[in-house]
């Protein structure tokens, strides 16, 4: 077991003091996930479209949350008809990392001086996540509610509009200074504070890597998002094959490898994730198609993009090839879709591991694992 890291919370104007982590993750507002297996009636009665995640007022989350009992499906996986973790996609990406792979990294954001504040720093620090880049704020800490239909697919609604959060001016070179990666994931609302991340790490010379978050927010705000790409800071990018169809819709021949072109023009590192159809990725001329794991039976779709990313970040900073970085993904994307949340269990993270080795791939060392 590794040295148990000792919580120390920044407050509004304190500055960071912990060891620089390899990689640092920025999710500006702390987010709890609720999550639970509901039928499909409940979907069609709920704002935006199934299968993706768009903000919701809080009295939309009042509403959701409120009818989950009627529409809740029994699952064998929770003793709880509602699963509430810390999450986040790039909390559970970091967490991952930390945990499953036990890659150094911390977490830059700011969370509330309430329960689910509390819930979100204790569930990253247990798994040996630096939360000494989080701010402790006045206020309310994000909720989301993710809704699992009879097929695993997840609906998500974030409530973010009254959360506490980190400010583009709250960001100091002390966040950065010293690590390899920042995790970013895009969201309008947060297109200022993600600005400043991506100018400071660079001049720290930090590399960026950029999940497009969901179809419907590509959809959305596309053109935000093209200009963050074509700026040419983000140096690695994932996208979901829903996201990919968004990016790169009304154009000829449209489709996930032109979505992979077309980001591979832009960052050093593309990949876009097909589900049950694996992944295709490119950096440079190289360009690899990988399966999914066909063993994995999928419970719960959440996280498995978030956690595909950890197992693809943990290759790079190991210096694997881009084949290999792939079929780490694919393996701990497959861990997290057995059961429900974001968050990979101890005895899932072990099924990781053994497909790995299946596979010939580096295993991390046990002496970094959580558990």
């Amino acid at each position: 077991m590794g040295v148990e890291i000792q919580p120390k919370i920044n407050d509004e104007n304190g500055d960071a003091a912990a060891a620089a982590p390899v990689i640092v993750g920025l999710q500006p507002a702390a987010l709890v996930d609720h999550v639970a297996r509901v039928d499909w009636s409940l979907l069609s009665r709920i704002p935006g479209e199934a299968g993706g995640s768009f903000p919701v007022a809080p009295e939309e989350l009042k509403f959701i949350l409120n009818e989950i009992d009627t529409h809740i499906i029994a699952s064998p996986e929770t003793t709880s008809p509602l699963k509430t973790i810390a999450g986040g996609s790039v909390a559970n990406t970091i967490r991952g990392l930390a945990a499953g792979f036990g890659v150094t990294c911390g977490i830059i954001g700011a969370c509330a001086k309430d329960d689910q504040g509390s819930l979100f720093m204790d569930n990253m620090s247990s798994y040996k996540v630096d939360i000494s880049r989080l701010r402790l704020k006045n206020g309310h800490t994000g909720q989301c509610v993710c809704l699992v239909d009879e097929l695993a697919n997840r609906t998500m609604r974030p409530c973010l509009s009254s959360a506490v959060k980190v400010q583009a001016d709250d960001l100091t070179t002390s966040d950065f200074k010293g690590c390899k990666w920042l995790v970013l994931r895009y969201a309008i609302f947060n297109i200022e504070v993600i600005q400043t991340a991506i100018r400071i790490a660079k001049q720290e010379g930090l590399c960026i890597s950029l999940d497009l978050a969901s179809f419907e927010m590509v959809r959305k705000f596309r053109l935000p998002l093209l200009q963050l790409l074509e700026s040419g800071s983000i140096d690695l990018c994932f996208a979901n094959e829903d996201e990919a169809a968004e990016l790169v819709r009304g154009e000829v021949g449209a489709d996930p490898e032109s979505a992979l072109e077309f980001l591979a023009n832009h960052c050093r590192w593309a990949v876009v994730t097909l589900g049950q159809k694996g992944c295709i990725a490119k950096h440079g001329k190289e360009v690899v198609r990988v399966p999914a794991i066909g063993e994995s039976k999928a419970v719960d779709a959440t996280g498995a993009g978030d956690l595909f990313a950890s197992g693809f970040l943990y290759g790079l900073v190991k210096g694997l090839s881009l084949e290999e970085c792939c079929k780490i993904g694919s393996c701990s994307g497959g861990s997290v879709i057995r059961s429900l949340g974001g968050e990979v269990t101890p005895e899932n993270w072990q099924w990781m591991y053994k497909q790995m080795q299946t596979k010939g791939l580096t295993v991390p060392e046990p002496d970094n694992f959580f558990f």
